[in-house]
């Protein structure tokens, strides 16, 4: 059962359709049905091997359906954000205006236009220190403004948080809250995360995945209303239950 979050007449940016993910002989994803709307921030929660970095992938488009048919609106331009990001052995702003050359820019654009991207996720005073000695929050806030130097339409997020610090979840958290698209309105996010106070806070939207398949999409107050869920989605009610306790 899926309860929309979007306007009737809105087009998704992504979708997805009856699609099935076969790795190593091994069904990873289920016959998913799955869209992404603007304004939405989805988030994807389950078990370890549940599918989530796998449907991330799926969207982003770096791993191909075995099965089923995955459709992008054509000018939709994408970024992902890995849960461990890797960092050239360089200066920060050199990690995000490599970015911005291989996007097509003059290397002179690039380091102009690097600044401002490193002060949107409060770098700027580290654009000259290498990024290796950053700390994790900083190396995965680094990692925010690289992708956000293709001026996505959707990003993608697994577990961005899952190896820091409270300090630098919170960092990372509140600007991934605060991300707006180019006519500022909210920037449409899919992101994995065992957080579930983190999904309260930032999603929209709540899919519950289980051994590939999706078996609760729901609005985040439905998701978190432990009566309905119960009754409706009982495996989607135990896992949230185990993660409370």
């Amino acid at each position: 059962m899926s309860l929309s979050t979007h306007l009737p007449d809105a087009a998704p940016l992504v979708s997805l359709r009856q699609v099935h993910v076969q790795l190593q002989g091994h069904q990873v994803l289920d016959g998913i049905d799955f869209a992404v709307f603007p304004g939405e921030r989805v988030a994807l929660v389950g078990s370890n091997g549940s599918g989530k970095s796998t449907l991330l992938r799926l969207l982003h488009g770096v791993l191909p359906a075995s099965q089923g048919q995955r459709t992008v609106q054509p000018t939709l331009r994408q970024a992902m954000l890995f849960q461990r990001p890797h960092v050239l052995r360089a200066p920060a702003w050199v990690n995000v205006a490599v970015a911005l050359w291989l996007a097509g820019w003059a290397w002179r654009e690039c380091r102009l236009a690097t600044h401002g991207l490193l002060a949107r996720v409060g770098l700027a005073e580290q654009a000259h220190a290498l990024a290796r000695n950053l700390s994790g929050g900083q190396q995965q806030r680094l990692a925010l403004a690289r992708a956000l130097a293709s001026q996505p339409g959707l990003l993608l997020l697994d577990e961005p948080t899952a190896s820091l610090d409270p300090h630098a979840k919170r960092e990372v958290e509140a600007l991934m809250a605060g991300l707006r698209d180019d006519v500022g309105q909210p920037m449409p996010l899919v992101f994995a995360s065992h957080n579930l106070g983190q999904v309260k806070r930032l999603a929209t939207r709540v899919v519950y995945l289980e051994r590939g398949r999706m078996l609760a999409d729901l609005p985040t107050d439905i998701f978190f209303n432990g009566e309905y869920l119960a009754r409706h989605h009982p495996e989607a009610h135990q896992f949230v239950q185990g993660e409370s306790t």
